[in-house]
């Protein structure tokens, strides 16, 4: 089992997020995981909220080994081909060491404030599909064209191609019984969804994979983990979930603080890693 951190970038200035950064890394965390909002989603409304992906690109060149990315990124709020050239972009600042995560947003209200069109959900995983096609084609290919319902390519190349090969894995993040599950199992190389029934949610994406031709063990399953509870419950479901298959599992920063995250590292974690 590997470990990630949510550092939970609502309402933190630059110097603090780094130093949250530099201690996962220190503490052996596998990876750095912000999110990709645009305004804080709980407390002081007009307080701090870093964009995600340069966010991501100042990280990488603060650190030396951790994994980073962002839980996940919008389809909404990038065209494909434009968010395509910041991961690559990140992916060399890092080493190597950048994950491409992606979902169909949900926060309605943040892209109304924006300005930013929000369709209804069968259009935004149509989107999402469509995106990865494009993330792929233009980190693999040379010249590339693609005529998609919403998206389209003609002779597009990007240059550098990422440092890993064939690019950067894409993550994505889906709960959807109907249509994000299903996707998630055609598309993902990693899979991410909150742990609430989710050895049903697997054996949708599962299934979903066998169709599409993909063998599913190459599809990492990841989930979520809380330490706000006592350390009995946060054994029980790290339990269940490594029952279930999931081989990472990304531990929230606990609003309990630091001292809780501390001895979560210190007590708990080398158990549970191994």
């Amino acid at each position: 089992m590997r470990f990630g951190l949510d550092v939970s970038q609502h309402q933190l200035t630059w110097p603090e997020l780094a130093d949250r950064v530099r201690f996962a890394e220190e503490s052996g965390f596998d990876g750095a995981w912000v999110f990709d909002h645009f305004s804080a989603l709980y407390g002081d409304p007009s307080g701090p909220c870093l964009e995600g992906w340069t966010l991501l690109a100042a990280l990488a060149a603060e650190t030396s080994s951790i994994r980073l990315g962002a839980l996940v990124t919008g389809v909404t709020h990038r065209h494909p081909s434009v968010l395509t050239t910041e991961a690559v972009t990140v992916d060399h600042v890092s080493g190597g060491r950048v994950e491409f995560g992606i979902g169909a947003a949900w926060n309605e209200n943040e892209h109304r404030s924006l300005g930013i069109p929000f369709p209804a959900t069968k259009e935004r995983m149509q989107r999402l599909e469509e995106a990865i096609q494009v993330y792929r084609l233009l980190t693999t290919g040379e010249e590339v064209s693609f005529e998609g319902r919403y998206y389209t390519l003609d002779r597009a190349r990007y240059r550098p191609r990422p440092l890993q090969q064939p690019h950067p894995p894409v993550w994505v993040g889906a709960n959807g019984r109907q249509l994000g599950l299903p996707l998630a199992g055609r598309t993902a190389d990693a899979w991410h969804a909150w742990s609430r029934d989710y050895e049903a949610k697997w054996d949708i994406v599962r299934a979903a994979a066998e169709k599409a031709g993909r063998d599913p063990a190459r599809i990492l399953q990841s989930s979520s983990l809380s330490i706000s509870e006592s350390w009995t419950q946060v054994k029980d479901v790290h339990a269940r979930l490594a029952k279930a298959g999931v081989d990472y599992l990304i531990v929230g920063w606990p609003s309990e603080g630091k001292a809780r995250l501390d001895e979560f590292i210190r007590e708990v974690m080398p158990d549970l890693g191994s």
